[in-house]
């Protein structure tokens, strides 16, 4: 069996409850080294045998997991975060489909839910934002065209960019040529939830202009929207005594 777990968004008790029972049951562990806190490797049973896909290639990871299963080993396969994000998990299902291989998938937290929480930050609040947008730029891995930044920018909803920080220039650029306004509220946070967290409050047109200033290069995600500046906002309906709701009821009845 192959289970395929989110690590989290960096700290290593951030690990859901089942995804660390996996790693400590894992008689091999593949784990994504570039990004995934090694403490989480102290879960693991003395004997497991443990791999760092950064540096191999699918098919080395698939080569591991193959012969793990005709051993009758069970398989860990570590990913950042929570892997449906960029975690590159369908192209290993789909072999270990084509071989009739079972496996499982573990939600983790993503590290854009601890980006939030690094900011104290809500990314839908009424009558400001209710949709997040998670993208990232093309670099050397392309995104499709009717997925660029000015095509999204133009809703003004929360957008969330990964994988960017090396691009903040272009990435203004885009965005403010998308509709977003030059002091449109943004923040960069750098490895959410790690014990070296750093955070910082700009606007669109100072993006990079603040992570030159702070020697921000690399792991980091971008915030852009208003929700940032934690602006005034209508009172959610599920609380407000005047609103009825299938458990209780309102005032206004």
């Amino acid at each position: 069996m192959i289970h395929f777990i989110g690590a989290g968004s960096g700290a290593a008790d951030l690990i859901t409850v089942r995804g660390k029972a996996f790693l400590e049951e894992a008689d091999v562990l593949i784990y994504a080294g570039s990004l995934v806190n090694p403490q989480l490797l102290d879960y693991a049973k003395e004997d497991c045998v443990i791999y760092n896909s950064a540096k191999m290639t699918l098919e080395e990871v698939l080569e591991v997991m193959l012969q793990a299963e005709k051993d009758g080993k069970m398989t860990v396969r570590l990913h950042t975060g929570d892997p449906c994000l960029y975690g590159a998990i369908r192209e290993q299902m789909d072999v270990l489909d084509e071989k009739g291989i079972a496996y499982d998938y573990c939600p983790g937290v993503s590290s854009f839910c601890g980006a939030a929480s690094a900011l104290n930050l809500e990314y839908t609040l009424p009558n400001v934002s209710q949709s997040v947008i998670i993208t990232r730029m093309a670099g050397r891995t392309p995104v499709p065209e009717k997925e660029s930044i000015e095509s999204f920018a133009a809703h003004h909803a929360t957008m969330v960019v990964f994988l960017s920080t090396g691009m903040l220039e272009e990435l203004s650029k885009r965005l403010i040529e998308g509709g977003y306004e030059p002091d449109t509220p943004a923040a960069i946070v750098y490895r959410a939830t790690w014990e070296d967290e750093k955070s910082f409050v700009c606007t669109v047109a100072t993006l990079a202009q603040t992570a030159r200033e702070n020697n921000i290069t690399k792991t980091a995600l971008m915030i852009i929207g208003d929700v940032v500046a934690h602006p005034q906002y209508d009172r959610s309906k599920l609380y407000d005594p005047g609103f009825t709701t299938e458990f209780r009821k309102g005032t206004d009845l």
